[in-house]
């Protein structure tokens, strides 16, 4: 099958064969025939799949055949400047854009936004903007006043201007929500109700989401018509070219010498370590530093500049070690990342399957490790249920655990007991606030999972691999590394504490 056989415009055809396309992806070979005829779409199709050529091919097909708009006698520009003339107060028309995209976060957005440039480098008249928090109002007014055909947004900043009346969509016609499982875990459902009130009934409407049951299902059925369901089973689904394997750790100390012999391993060109807050984050990337990687961290807590800095130099390869919570990592598409460490398990076992997707991307080879704790069985095993995979459980020489995982013992009648440190919810485990809730004590430098830490970030070590007197578990005084943005954005540090009692969480990252 080829891109000429799916009846897409010959100026796309042309963009994506300088792009270096061949052939359609499966969820490409299904999703563009159906969307261009207009038909609504359902589609499950995990990260690295091409789904954003899937819905944004066939759009840009139908926006090329939409007639050219009449030429106004004036550009907004120009009005406004007469306005100014006459002693007027300037007067914004509303943008009225053809195509919406959702997304959850602004780095998907940023992706998205840069994917249709490339589709339709060789159309005119389509002109696509990126509407994200982060980004200084003034400058989304100068885009949205061009009045462009696609918008891509994220919830949130998207709201903001309905409400202003800064954007009209009764013009609009085709509706993606991209990853809309991640809208929902996210608590996006009501702004996504009421922006999808705000668009006519008659439009085309297309759903990627990593999984269409439960409340993605429910909503699926309330704003689509009669769509095309299409489920892709690929190889990509189970990450079969992944290689998963789980390393089990006594305490932070152990899991921090670790992993700093695990990065040490030449054939890492590129690397994403995924933990469980911002705090970690940072603090994880300035230790990274000064053991002599080339690190940096990526967070909400960041602002858009920072982010968008850290990841081009991801990209441009003079970030190797790229330190990331969940959401801000939702997007990242650098072909270079070759391994995958979770530092911390996800909450949620769909997130594990978005984290190691960062690896093996476009049918590349990756490695993904976890860092499991013996006390978090469980959540591996939730996993495993998931991915419908046995991650096997590995062991580096040096570095064995003394302890071992507790059996677990069949649930006794009667619940549970008051001081046996349970819930009905089942334990809950790591340190601090986690992202989307979640809490555990200590942290770096504290107690953690009831035992006390020995060396780690700023502690003495035993054992540790040292490099030019220094390792990622060392500690060194001083002043911690200035980073800009507020984390972790810098690649150079000069050492720093951490407290002893436990950084301060915070909760979310939008």
């Amino acid at each position: 099958m080829t891109f000429e056989a799916l009846g897409l415009n010959p100026s796309i055809i042309k963009a994506l064969t300088e792009a270096g396309y061949t052939s359609p992806t499966p969820v490409q070979e299904k999703a563009i025939p159906a969307a261009i005829s207009g038909q609504d779409l359902l589609v499950s199709s995990q990260t690295g799949s091409g789904k954003t050529a899937a819905f944004m091919l066939p759009s840009l097909h139908q926006l090329a055949d939409l007639p050219p708009a009449p030429q106004a006698a004036r550009t907004p520009n120009q009005e406004r400047q007469a306005s100014r003339a006459r002693g007027e107060r300037p007067r914004y028309q509303p943008a009225q854009p053809k195509m919406l995209v959702l997304t959850p976060t602004r780095e998907l957005a940023l992706q998205v936004t840069t994917a249709t440039d490339k589709y339709g480098a060789y159309m005119r008249r389509v002109r696509v903007v990126s509407i994200l928090g982060g980004m200084p109002y003034p400058k989304q007014m100068q885009l949205l006043s061009r009045n462009p055909e696609i918008l891509v947004a994220t919830p949130g900043r998207l709201i903001d201007h309905m409400e202003s009346g800064k954007i009209d969509f009764s013009q609009l016609q085709i509706l993606v929500l991209d990853e809309a499982d991640r809208m929902l875990d996210m608590g996006f459902i009501d702004d996504i109700e009421k922006i999808v009130a705000a668009t006519p009934a008659t439009r085309q409407t297309m759903l990627f989401s990593a999984t269409l049951d439960g409340v993605v299902g429910n909503m699926a059925k309330r704003i689509t018509n009669n769509p095309l369901t299409i489920q892709i089973a690929s190889s990509s689904t189970r990450h079969e070219n992944i290689m998963q394997r789980v390393h089990f750790v006594d305490d932070l100390s152990h899991k921090n010498r670790l992993l700093d012999h695990l990065l040490r391993d030449t054939s890492i060109d590129q690397a994403v370590i995924f933990t469980a807050t911002k705090r970690d984050a940072d603090t994880i990337a300035d230790r990274l530093n000064i053991a002599g990687f080339a690190a940096a961290a990526l967070h909400g807590d960041m602002h858009q500049g920072a982010r968008n800095r850290t990841l081009n130099s991801l990209r441009r390869g003079q970030v190797r070690m790229l330190v990331a919570t969940d959401v801000a990592a939702r997007g990242i598409d650098v072909p270079g990342i070759t391994h995958v460490f979770n530092y911390d398990l996800p909450k949620f076992a769909e997130d594990y399957v978005h984290r190691i997707g960062r690896t093996g991307r476009a049918g590349r080879n990756g490695v993904a490790i976890s860092l499991v704790n013996h006390a978090e069985g469980m959540q591996v095993k939730r996993i495993e249920r998931f991915t419908k995979q046995t991650i096997p459980v590995d062991v580096v020489e040096g570095f064995e655990p003394k302890k071992s995982a507790a059996p677990r013992s069949p649930r006794k009648p009667g619940g549970w007991r008051p001081g046996d440190g349970r819930s009905n919810n089942g334990p809950r485990y790591g340190a601090g606030n986690r992202e989307g809730g979640g809490h555990r004590e200590g942290g770096f430098g504290g107690n953690r999972e009831g035992g006390h830490r020995e060396g780690g970030f700023g502690g003495n070590r035993e054992g540790g691999y040292n490099r030019e007197g220094r390792s990622f578990g060392g500690a060194k005084p001083g002043n911690g590394p200035r980073r800009e943005g507020g984390g972790g954005g810098g690649y150079k540090g000069n050492g720093g504490g951490f407290r002893a009692d436990g950084p301060r969480r915070s909760y979310g990252d939008r």
